[in-house]
């Protein structure tokens, strides 16, 4: 087994197993069904919200149901590209897959943020812990990313020792 995982790359990866299958599932089923759709148990709060507070009529339901379509396929899509990404040993050592993953964290942790909030107004105990605890796995791995750093490459020695020696201030017993 190959030991080049970065503890990002495997949260993230962690992650993605998570979410593009749940969040694409739910999507799907609005698409099929908007309003229908809406009312399932993970977008209760969500449609609850709307119905009690915003008081939308029915094609404005659906407007804003296919609104979160578009984010959580978004992340879908992001979380998707970093699995992609991730899958090639240059591209997961260096980094170059943390921009998708960024992405998707972001907009994932906008979205479930928006979505506890919503719940809480409406009182869904549920929908509340299921939405904070999936803003809780999105800001654990926001801040895994935001700490660990790239894999640096080895540098030789003897090479970068005059250069430090040069930038060092010439005091007159260091002659």
């Amino acid at each position: 087994m190959s030991t080049n995982w970065r503890i990002s790359s495997f949260n993230g990866a962690l992650l993605a197993a998570y979410f593009i299958p749940t969040w694409a599932i739910v999507a799907f089923k609005i698409i099929i069904s908007p309003i229908h759709g809406l009312y399932e148990r993970p977008n209760i709060s969500v449609a609850l919200f709307i119905s009690d507070y915003l008081q939308l009529a029915a094609l404005n339901t659906v407007r804003f149901a296919w609104l979160l379509v578009l984010g959580k396929l978004t992340v879908v899509a992001f979380f998707a590209l970093f699995v992609v990404l991730l899958t090639r040993a240059s591209i997961r050592k260096t980094g170059g897959c943390d921009e998708a993953l960024g992405i998707a964290l972001a907009i994932g942790s906008v979205i479930s943020f928006a979505s506890m909030v919503m719940a809480s107004q409406v009182g869904e105990a549920a929908a509340l812990r299921l939405h904070a605890t999936e803003l809780l796995l999105l800001l654990g791995a926001a801040i895994v990313l935001v700490i660990e750093r790239p894999a640096q490459l080895q540098t030789d020695r003897s090479v970068t020792a005059p250069a430090l020696s040069l930038q060092q201030a010439q005091l007159p017993h260091n002659r």
